[in-house]
């Protein structure tokens, strides 16, 4: 556990870092010449300026959101339900915004707007159907209940899912639908930004606000209780900003997973537990991590590698990494 001494100017850096990361993020691309574009380009070329403004900017603050509310919000259901390998998609939060988004898509033909509200409310029902599952399940301590029932509501949305793909039109859904659903940032747009930042930062704000109290939440019941935690009411504001959260970028990213179950434990380890330095210190790393997969897919070859694939390729490899360390008592 690091020196809390120490663990505030690490939050420093890691600030100044995510900083660095947005602004260099700009200039990386294919457009003039693959790879980094030099700022002393961009005042001989008025198409390059005209790239990085309408184009790289939107998708790099997009990206950003998507990270920060997925590790926010994972680090938050961690925390609420004091189990290390919660996340949304393990509660069926994911999958359920997926469900709503496609259904939206297949069935209404809406627009951005409608799509955003049925990811929302699919989000909600699922994180809803997983804890009502739980509580009515008798195998097993109340972290396995929630784990299995949330694994058993996320299949029923991915099937729900696979029957839209199937309904959907071959020519003009499917294709998109499908490259939808392995997460992407292809195409956003400053209008995408303007749907899902009024959504993700007011919802980020509530987290942070009351991350306080996460402290609280992650104690037992009665303790919680003696030192005066209204546990429903805090427990239901906290849950309902993360699932909002969650659905806007998954209603405009797809499912991009891995970052809200291991960004938090990386968080963790380099800021200390305490939830008002870690919480903001997942957002932080996990606006990072998501926005340098995303920098990858888009530059790395000449066509678009979906971003979901590429971050549960370094999600995984870090959750064995963090595992290896564990087992062999590296840790710090």
């Amino acid at each position: 556990m690091p020196d809390p001494s120490r663990a505030g100017s690490r939050w420093g850096l890691l600030a100044a870092g995510a900083l660095a990361v947005l602004v260099l993020s700009l200039f990386l691309g294919r457009y003039p010449e693959a790879g980094f574009t030099s700022p002393t380009a961009l005042l001989d070329d008025p198409l390059a300026r005209s790239v990085l403004l309408e184009l790289r900017a939107p998708r790099v603050i997009l990206a950003f959101l998507t990270g920060m509310a997925l590790a926010g919000a994972g680090a938050v259901f961690q925390m609420v339900f004091r189990n290390p390998l919660v996340e949304s998609g393990f509660l069926g939060v994911s999958q359920g915004a997926a469900f709503g988004a496609c259904l939206a898509i297949v069935a209404l033909d809406g627009g951005p707007l409608v799509v955003q509200g049925a990811a929302g409310l699919f989000a909600l029902a699922g994180l809803g159907a997983a804890a009502l599952l739980a509580a009515r399940v008798r195998v097993g301590d109340p972290v396995l209940r929630l784990v299995l029932a949330g694994i058993a509501v996320s299949a029923i949305f991915s099937s729900g899912t696979g029957i839209l793909k199937v309904l959907a039109d071959p020519m003009n859904q499917l294709p998109d639908l499908t490259f939808w659903l392995l997460g992407g940032l292809w195409g956003a747009s400053w209008k995408d930004v303007c749907h899902v930042g009024p959504v993700v930062l007011p919802a980020l704000a509530v987290l942070l606000a009351m991350r306080w109290r996460l402290n609280l939440l992650a104690l037992r019941d009665e303790t919680a209780l003696s030192l005066g935690a209204n546990l429903g009411v805090e427990r239901l504001v906290l849950l309902l900003a993360a699932v909002l959260a969650t659905a806007a970028v998954v209603s405009k990213a797809g499912l991009v997973g891995w970052v809200g179950l291991i960004v938090p434990h990386l968080a963790r380890g380099l800021v200390g537990a305490d939830a008002q330095r870690a919480l903001p210190g997942a957002m932080l790393m996990g606006g990072v991590f998501t926005l340098l997969c995303d920098d990858v897919a888009r530059a790395a070859t000449s066509g678009e590698l979906p971003l979901g694939i590429l971050t549960s390729l370094a999600g995984a490899g870090l959750f064995v990494v963090l595992m290896l360390r564990w087992r062999t008592g590296w840790r710090r």
